[in-house]
Order: structure tokens, then C-alpha cells, then sequence
């Protein structure tokens, strides 16, 4: 059985109704100022900058987006047994939502699917924030702390996703090299590979000999590492390669 590792980018969720942002038509190549949305500076310093960041992210295609077939896909490699690591540039939850499990999912870039109170690290879910933003636009944590004398923390609450200037998850980089090390096959899905570190990933298995298959519908830097180049729509192609590594 097939031990397969899994780096996937925003090319895997543009047709989930989720526009890449470096794009040609991507949200940041568009709309260059909207990049202070994840500016932890900016979130940290400023009132009026959360408001709009945590407006920003519920109004985003990302937070309403469902999985599409190419999700659905992977998350039918891991119930197959196939997969064994599925690292993921993307913060917007669709391989959770389409059945992967954090036994193989490594975020990466954070999840808009949980918050975190930056105080004291009460963890939230992003749902619960969002239905609650009208009337609580800057949401700040309400855990009462007993060392405190039971007052309220009132820690700032961020989701989950990696802001501008904040470091990558503990552990996440250093888990997606081994397990690409220790794989069969490599597949790079939907990512451009133009943002490191995980981008490194694919020289990283390409120098412990592990076969690279890359996916997207523009050139990469590192095509020339590939044993397998696939420039179709990943809706289309993902579905079809899971089903037939499957079948093997």
C-alpha cells in the first residue's frame, strides 16, 4: 500500500468559489490594500483594523465556502489509507469540512475554522465568533480567570489564521518533512510554489528520492523536479488520480 504526501495550494479551492490571491485575477493582485486584513501589527495596535479584519474574513468567500470535488477527493485517499499527510498553504478549512482528519492535515497557514484568545489561549470556534460580530464587532475573550480574582480576561481573540509577521504553526513545517521524506509519492496540488517555506517542501522530497507529482494550471519553479507535470483543472484531474491510485 502507497504512502502518499499531499501539499495543496488556493488552486484546489478556486472552484470551490474561493479566489487564489496572487493571482492574475487573485484578491491581493486586485486589491493590494486588502493585504492589511492579516497584518498582526495592525491587529494588535489598532481597534479599527480588527473590526475590519474579522468583517473582512466573515464576508469572504472563505468562510462560506463549501468543499468541492477535488476535497472531496483527498478526503477518499485518507479513507483509503493512502494518505498520510495532507499540508495545506490554505486557511480555509474545506479539507476539515470535506472529512480529512488532524490525523493527516497539517495547516501550514493557520484555519479560519478556530480562534484563539492571544491572552490567555482559550480556544473558540469561529462560528460562534461570527454569529455574534454584529454586537460584538472587536471580539475580546469573556473566560473569567481565577487567579484574577474571577474577572474577565478580556484577552483580543484572532482566528487561527497566520497573520503577516506572526511565525508558522510549532511543528508544522518539521512534521511535513518527514512525513514527505517517508513517503511513496509527492503531489503539489493548486499551489504556485512561490511562498516559503512551503514551497521547500518539494526540494526537500525531491532530494530523499520520493517522486513529485505537481498539478496546477500555471508553470512553477520547480516543474523541473517533477516526475509527473499535470496542467488541467484540478476539479476534474484530482478526482480521477485519487480514483486510480485507489484502484492500483
Amino acid at each position: 500500500m502507497k504512502n502518499i504526501a499531499v501539499l495543496t495550494g488556493a488552486g484546489i479551492s478556486t472552484s470551490a468559489g474561493i479566489p487564489d490571491f496572487r493571482g492574475p485575477d487573485g484578491v491581493w493582485t486586485k486589491h493590494p490594500e486588502q493585504q492589511s486584513v492579516y497584518d498582526i501589527d495592525a491587529f494588535l495596535s489598532d481597534r479599527e483594523a480588527r473590526e475590519y479584519s474579522w468583517r473582512w474574513q466573515k464576508e469572504s468567500p472563505v468562510w462560506n465556502a463549501q468543499p468541492g470535488e477535488a476535497h472531496k477527493a483527498l478526503a477518499r485517499l485518507e479513507q483509503a489509507g493512502l494518505l498520510t499527510l495532507l499540508a495545506t498553504q490554505n486557511f480555509d478549512a474545506l479539507h476539515e469540512k470535506a472529512g480529512n482528519t488532524d490525523k493527516v492535515i497539517v495547516n501550514l497557514h493557520g484555519t479560519i475554522g478556530t480562534s484563539h484568545c492571544m491572552k490567555c489561549h482559550m480556544k473558540y470556534s469561529t462560528a460562534d465568533i461570527m454569529t455574534k460580530l454584529d454586537d460584538e464587532p472587536d471580539p475580546h475573550c469573556r473566560r473569567r480567570l481565577p487567579y484574577s480574582g474571577n474577572m474577565p480576561c478580556n484577552g483580543l481573540i484572532k482566528t487561527d489564521v497566520v497573520y503577516f509577521g506572526e511565525m508558522l504553526p510549532d511543528g508544522a513545517m518539521e512534521t511535513s518533512m518527514q512525513r514527505v521524506c517517508q513517503a511513496d509519492e509527492f503531489w503539489v496540488i493548486g499551489s504556485t510554489l512561490e511562498v516559503f517555506p512551503a514551497a521547500s517542501l518539494v526540494p526537500v522530497a525531491a532530494q530523499a528520492g520520493v517522486p513529485i507529482t505537481i498539478m496546477n494550471m500555471g508553470r512553477t519553479q520547480y516543474d523541473r523536479l517533477a516526475a509527473r507535470l499535470i496542467h488541467e483543472d484540478i476539479a476534474v484531474a484530482l478526482p480521477r488520480l485519487v480514483d486510480e491510485t485507489i484502484a492500483e
